[in-house]
C-alpha cells in the first residue's frame, strides 16, 4: 500500500497551488458599498461636491472564501484518489489466488471479479504464471499458468449457493504447487469462518509465500436465516449475521409457492448483537401457506429458509350444532375441544352459521382434521365433498349429543351404524351405576395410554352390534359398550366419540386424557409427503425436485445433485453432493436449507504466523475525490455570489417582496383547486333499512308466494304486534315478510313460518339459510294450520305435514317435545297450560330439555333456555289476523272469544320467551308464581 492514504492521477496540476499568493492580490480589492441615508432637502446641495472616493479593502473571511475554492478546483483537477490499490506483487513466485465462492460472496461478486483481474493483469505485466482456486467448487485446478487461461477460469467461475470448503482448496493448492513458493497470497474471503477450530490463514501462511494479502469484502451482506418456528400465534425466526458493529433492522417476508409475499416481520438487531430472533405475525390460514423465508434487500442462498410440510402446523376446523352461549361458556359443545387442540393445532372456526356454505370454505383451506361437535344432519350437498376430502386422507372427528341421537341411522359419515335415541341413568337402556372406561386396546392411536382414573360416562349413544364392531372400536366403556370407533375411508378416517364434547354426559372432556386422546387423533391427520409413500425404498431417498441457486431462487435440478436420504443419516445441512433446495415431488417434499439449524456466523480467525497485508475490493474504499471536490467548489461560488449580492444590497426588500410573491402565487391555487370535502359516515345504498332494523323489534313471517297466505300472515302479526303494544312495555314495529333467499334474516328474534303444500317448494339454499340462522341462536315457529301435530299422528301427517317434514329434512333439529308444564314458555309472561290458535288440538313442541330426565327439580329449562325451533299445528297467525279496525278476521274453532285471548296471551309468552330466554326459570320466581296460583 502507498505510505499515504490519498494519490493524485495528475501530480503536476498541483504546481498550481504556487499561483495563490497572486490569487490573494487580486481578490482583496471589492467594490464600496452603497450607503443609505436620510433625503432632507436641505442636505441635496451638500451632496453636489463631489467626493474623492478610494477602493475598500475585500473583508478577510471573503478573502478566505475565494482562496479556498481555488485551491480546491486545483486539488480537483490533480485527479486525487482515496485509499488506491496496491499494485505491487512479488517477483519471487508464481501469484497465487485463493478465492471464496460461497454463498456469502453474491453481493459483491462483481467487485471481487474486479478485483482478481487487477491483480492478474499487474502479474500479466510482470510476467508472472498465476494459480487460481475457488473454495466452493467441487474439484480444483491450482496449477499456475499464463494470465489469459486465468482470467478465462475466473470469468467461468461464479457464486456458489454452498459453504466453502478452504481446506480441501489449499490442499489442492499445495499439491499444485509442488513446493514452489508462491510470491504473492493472495486470499480473497468472505469474512467468515467455517468453524471455531478453523486455522485457515496459518495454512496458507505454511505455504510460505513472499506476500501475505488479505481482501475482504462487505461484512455487511453476511446475514443468513439459520431457524424458523411455527408457534401457537406467529413464526419465530432466527437471524444471524457477521457484522455486528451498529444497530440494525431487518425485513424477513413469508412467501408462499409462488414467490409472492403473503407476510412480513421485523427482526431487530442491537448494536453489538450478531444473533437476533424476530416473528412474523400472521393468521395460520396464512402461515401454513408458507413456502420460504427471506430477507427483504438480501439476495442469497443464506438469506432464504425453505419450509416443507413439514413445517405447517396441523389445521383443525371446529364445527358445532350448537351456538353456545357467551355467558356459559362451560356449556359450548366447543369450549374443551378448543382448549385441548389449541395448544398443537391451528384451529379454523366457521364465518357463517350455515353450514351448506361453511364447509365448503373450510375445506378450501385443506384442513388435517375437522371436528363436529352433536351435528346430526348436514346438508345435502355437503356430503359428496367432505367424502372426498376424507378419502384424501382427511380425519372427520364427531362427538354425540342430542341431534346425533335424532339423526336418520344410515348417515354415511358415521363409523358404525347407531340405536336411535340415547342410553343414559334412569332410561330404558340405562345401567345402574355410571360406567368407567375400560383398558386401552393394544391398537389404534391409544395405545399405550393408560386407562383413564375417576372419568364416568353417564350418558352415551349406542351402536348396534356388528361383527367388525370389535375391530374399529378404539376405546370402550367396563360394560364393552364402545366409546369411540372408526371406519377408514381411504386415506382418511371418520372417528366417533359416543358421548358429548361438554361435561354433561361424561367426566372425560375435563380430564387430561382427553387433551392426549384429541391430540394423538389429530396427529394421524398427515399432509401428503413423499415421506409417507408407502413405498420403503421411496421413503429412504428423495430426488431433486428444486434446487436454490446462489441468489436464492428455486430453478430445475442441474443433475449434478445426488437423492437426499432421509433416514438416520440425512444432512442437517447443504453439501456439495445435496446442494440446498427441494427434494421430492409435486406432490410432496423435503426442504434441505443452507446451514444446520441453530448456526452463528463468525468472524475469520486472521491469527497467522507471518504478517498480513489487509486491503479492501476495488471498488469498495479505493474512492475518487474529484467530484467531491468539484461539488465543494461549486457550492463556495454559490456563497461567494451571494455574498457579493448581499454586500451591493440586492436583499434589501426582498422579504416583503418575497411574501407579496407567495400571496399572489397561493390565490389562484385557492381558488382554482377547493378542497373536497370527505364525510366518514356518508350512508350507503340499503343502510337506513338496517338501521331501522336495528332499532326497532319487529316481528317477521316468511313470504311464502300465496297471496292470501301472506296477507294473512301480515296482518296476524299487526295484531299480535298491536296487542303487545297494549298489554306489555313491548313496542314493536310493523311486523315484516321475509324472502328468505336474499334477505338478512338476523334482524328477527323470531320467524313465523305458516306451511302451506301448494306453495312454492323452498330451495335447498334457502332451507340451509335457515339451518344457519337457528344455529346462530335464531328461532323459526312452524305452524302446519292443520290441527295435527305434524311429528306423529297416527293416521298420517297431512299434506301441510309432510311439506313441513321435507323442510325439515334437511335442517338439523334437536329431538323435540310437547311443551312441558314446568317449561319457561308457561309462564315467562302470562300463567298457561296450553297454546291454542284458531284450534286447540296441536300441542306446542319445543327442544327436549336433555337434564329434564335426570333431575328432580320443579324448575328446569337448558343452556339459555331457548329452543330454535317451536312446531305447532293450531294457526296462530290466523287467530291473531285484524282488520285495519282491530276486528278479528277468522273465528276460532269452536268459536270462543276466549281461545282467541288465550291465543294472544301465547303469542305474549312466545315472544317473551325469545327476548329474555330463562329469565322466568330461576328459583327465585316460584313464590310469586305459587302465590298466583293459589298454591
Amino acid at each position: 500500500m502507498n505510505a499515504l492514504p490519498i494519490a493524485f492521477a495528475a501530480p503536476a496540476v498541483l504546481i498550481a497551488l504556487a499561483a495563490l499568493p497572486l490569487i490573494w492580490w487580486l481578490l482583496k480589492l471589492t467594490p464600496p458599498r452603497p450607503k443609505s441615508e436620510v433625503f432632507p432637502p436641505l442636505r441635496i446641495l451638500a451632496g453636489v461636491l463631489k467626493r474623492d472616493e478610494t477602493p475598500s479593502k475585500s473583508p478577510w473571511w471573503l478573502t478566505l472564501l475565494r482562496m479556498l475554492l481555488a485551491a480546491l478546483v486545483i486539488f480537483a483537477l490533480a485527479d486525487p484518489v482515496l485509499n488506491p490499490r496496491n499494485a505491487s506483487l512479488s517477483a519471487d513466485g508464481p501469484l497465487v489466488l485463493v478465492v471464496d465462492n460461497g454463498w456469502a460472496t453474491v453481493s459483491d461478486w462483481d467487485r471481487r471479479v474486479a478485483t482478481a483481474e487487477a491483480l492478474i493483469g499487474d502479474a500479466s505485466d510482470r510476467d508472472l504464471p498465476v494459480s487460481i482456486v475457488f473454495t466452493a467448487d467441487a474439484a480444483h485446478d491450482a496449477v499456475p499458468a499464463g494470465a489469459a487461461q486465468a482470467l478465462e477460469r475466473l470469468h467461468a467461475a461464479r457464486p456458489k449457493p454452498l459453504r466453502p470448503d478452504r481446506a480441501r482448496a489449499i490442499e489442492a493448492t499445495s499439491a499444485a504447487l509442488g513446493g514452489t513458493r508462491p510470491g504473492t497470497l493472495v486470499y480473497l474471503s468472505d469474512g467468515i469462518a467455517a468453524d471455531d477450530k478453523e486455522r485457515l490463514l496459518s495454512d496458507l501462511a505454511a505455504l510460505s509465500p513472499a506476500q501475505l494479502r488479505l481482501i475482504e469484502g462487505d461484512k455487511t451482506a453476511a446475514t443468513a436465516i439459520t431457524a424458523a418456528a411455527n408457534g401457537a400465534d406467529a413464526l419465530t425466526v432466527t437471524v444471524s449475521r457477521l457484522d455486528g458493529d451498529e444497530a440494525r433492522s431487518l425485513i424477513v417476508d413469508a412467501q408462499d409457492r409462488q414467490g409472492r409475499v403473503i407476510a412480513s416481520g421485523t427482526v431487530n438487531f442491537p448494536a453489538g448483537k450478531t444473533l437476533a430472533t424476530g416473528e412474523v405475525a400472521a393468521p395460520f390460514e396464512l402461515r401454513n401457506d408458507f413456502a420460504r423465508l427471506s430477507i427483504a434487500g438480501l439476495a442469497s442462498a443464506g438469506s432464504t429458509h425453505l419450509l416443507d410440510d413439514g413445517f405447517r402446523r396441523r389445521r383443525v376446523a371446529l364445527l358445532s350444532g350448537d351456538v353456545g352461549d357467551a355467558f356459559q361458556p362451560l356449556l359450548s359443545p366447543l369450549y374443551y375441544i378448543e382448549r385441548a387442540i389449541a395448544p398443537y393445532a391451528d384451529l379454523l372456526k366457521p364465518g357463517v352459521p350455515d353450514l351448506a356454505v361453511s364447509i365448503p370454505e373450510i375445506l378450501a383451506q385443506k384442513p388435517s382434521a375437522i371436528v363436529m361437535a352433536d351435528i346430526g344432519r348436514l346438508p345435502a350437498d355437503v356430503y359428496e365433498p367432505l367424502q372426498r376430502w376424507i378419502n384424501q386422507g382427511g380425519t372427520l372427528i364427531r362427538f354425540a349429543g342430542p341431534r346425533l341421537a335424532a339423526a336418520p341411522v344410515n348417515d354415511p359419515l358415521v363409523p358404525v351404524i347407531l340405536r336411535q335415541g340415547e342410553r343414559e341413568l334412569g332410561g330404558a337402556l340405562s345401567w345402574a351405576e355410571p360406567q368407567p372406561l375400560a383398558d386401552f386396546p393394544k391398537f389404534g392411536p391409544f395405545a399405550g395410554m393408560a386407562r383413564p382414573e375417576g372419568v364416568l360416562i353417564k350418558r352415551q349413544v349406542l351402536a348396534e352390534p356388528t361383527p367388525d364392531l370389535a375391530e374399529r372400536t378404539w376405546a370402550s366403556l367396563a360394560d364393552g359398550t364402545p366409546l369411540v370407533t372408526v371406519k377408514e375411508n381411504g386415506a382418511g378416517r371418520v372417528v366417533l366419540f359416543h358421548v358429548s364434547a361438554e361435561a354433561t354426559w361424561s367426566d372425560l372432556p375435563i380430564s387430561g386424557e382427553f387433551v392426549e386422546m384429541l391430540r394423538r387423533i389429530v396427529q394421524l391427520s398427515r399432509v401428503g409427503t413423499a415421506a409417507s409413500s408407502p413405498d420403503a425404498s421411496a421413503r429412504a431417498t428423495l430426488a431433486p425436485f428444486r434446487l436454490l441457486d446462489e441468489r436464492g431462487a428455486l430453478i430445475a435440478d442441474p443433475g449434478n445433485a445426488r437423492p437426499l436420504d432421509i433416514g438416520p443419516a440425512r444432512p442437517s445441512a447443504a453439501t456439495f453432493e445435496n446442494p440446498p433446495g427441494l427434494y421430492g415431488t409435486e406432490d410432496g417434499f423435503a426442504a434441505l436449507n443452507l446451514l444446520p439449524a441453530g448456526a452463528e456466523l463468525k468472524p475469520l480467525n486472521t491469527e497467522a504466523s507471518m504478517a498480513i497485508a489487509r486491503e479492501p475490493l476495488v471498488g469498495t474504499a479505493a474512492t475518487p475525490l474529484k467530484p467531491a471536490l468539484l461539488s465543494l467548489a461549486f457550492l463556495l461560488l454559490v456563497v461567494d455570489s451571494l455574498v457579493v449580492l448581499f454586500m451591493g444590497g440586492a436583499f434589501a426588500r426582498l422579504p416583503r417582496r418575497t411574501a407579496a410573491a407567495v400571496v399572489l402565487a397561493l390565490a389562484p391555487l385557492s381558488l382554482g383547486f377547493p378542497a373536497d370535502r370527505a364525510v366518514a359516515d356518508d350512508a350507503k345504498p340499503g343502510d337506513e333499512v338496517i338501521f331501522e332494523r336495528l332499532d326497532n323489534t319487529h316481528l317477521a313471517y316468511v313470504v311464502t308466494g300465496e297471496d292470501e297466505v301472506d296477507r294473512l300472515s301480515e296482518n296476524g302479526l299487526r295484531g299480535l304486534t298491536d296487542f303487545l303494544t297494549y298489554r306489555t312495555t313491548l313496542e314493536p314495529a310493523p311486523p315484516v315478510g321475509l324472502d328468505i333467499t336474499k334477505d338478512e334474516l338476523s334482524f328477527y328474534p323470531i320467524i313465523f313460518w305458516p306451511i302451506s303444500a301448494t306453495a312454492p317448494m323452498p330451495s335447498a339454499a334457502a332451507i340451509s339459510r335457515i339451518d344457519a340462522y337457528m344455529r346462530a341462536g335464531g328461532t323459526v315457529l312452524f305452524d302446519t294450520r292443520d290441527q295435527f301435530s305434524a311429528l306423529g299422528d297416527t293416521d298420517g301427517p297431512s299434506a301441510n305435514g309432510e311439506r313441513l317434514q321435507a323442510i325439515l329434512a334437511n335442517i338439523d333439529i334437536p329431538p323435540l317435545e310437547p311443551v312441558p308444564a314446568d317449561h319457561v314458555l308457561t309462564r315467562s309472561f302470562y300463567l298457561l297450560s296450553n297454546f291454542p290458535g284458531r284450534y286447540t288440538g296441536s300441542p306446542l313442541w319445543v327442544e327436549a330439555r336433555q337434564e329434564a330426565k335426570t333431575t328432580n327439580s320443579g324448575v328446569v329449562s337448558s343452556g339459555d333456555g331457548v329452543s330454535p325451533i317451536l312446531i305447532t299445528g293450531n294457526d296462530m297467525l290466523g287467530a291473531w289476523a285484524v282488520d285495519g279496525n282491530g276486528a278479528p278476521l277468522m273465528p276460532t274453532v269452536p268459536p270462543d272469544e276466549m281461545q282467541r285471548e288465550m291465543s294472544f296471551r301465547s303469542g305474549v309468552n312466545i315472544m317473551m320467551y325469545m327476548l329474555t330466554g330463562n329469565y322466568k326459570a330461576d328459583q327465585v320466581h316460584v313464590p310469586a308464581l305459587l302465590e298466583r296460583l293459589g298454591q
